[in-house]
C-alpha cells in the first residue's frame, strides 16, 4: 500500500462553488475510484485555494490509468477543470504529481 499526497490550486471565487461539487460527486464516480484501487481518498481545501489530496493505493500510476479509461472520469475531469489554476491545457487529474513523503509515523 503506497500514500500519495498532491497538491492542486483551485481559483478563489470558485471555491464555494467547488466544495458544492464535491458534497455531491457523482455515484458512478464513486464507484469507479473505489474499482480502480482509490482508498482513503480525501480532499483538503485552504481558504486561498490550495487544495491537498490524500489517497492510499496499491500502484498510483495504475489508480490513475485506469480511470483515465472511464468515461465518468472524463465528464467529471471536463467539469472540474475550470476550477483550477495553472493545469495548462491539462485535466486536473492530469495535474496531480504526488509529493515526496518525508516522514510517516507509523
Amino acid at each position: 500500500m503506497k500514500r500519495v499526497g498532491f497538491i492542486l490550486k483551485v481559483k478563489q471565487e470558485r471555491l464555494a462553488e467547488y466544495k458544492e461539487r464535491h458534497r455531491q460527486v457523482w455515484p458512478e464516480m464513486l464507484q469507479a475510484l473505489r474499482e480502480t484501487g482509490w482508498r482513503n481518498y480525501s480532499l483538503f481545501l485552504r481558504s486561498d485555494g490550495l487544495l491537498f489530496g490524500y489517497l492510499e493505493t496499491d500502484n498510483f500510476e495504475q489508480a490513475v490509468a485506469g480511470m483515465a479509461q472511464r468515461e465518468v472520469n472524463a465528464r467529471w475531469q471536463a467539469e472540474m477543470a475550470p476550477f483550477f489554476e495553472e493545469l495548462d491545457g491539462k485535466r486536473p487529474d492530469e495535474g496531480m504529481f504526488p509529493l515526496e513523503e518525508v516522514f510517516h509515523l507509523d
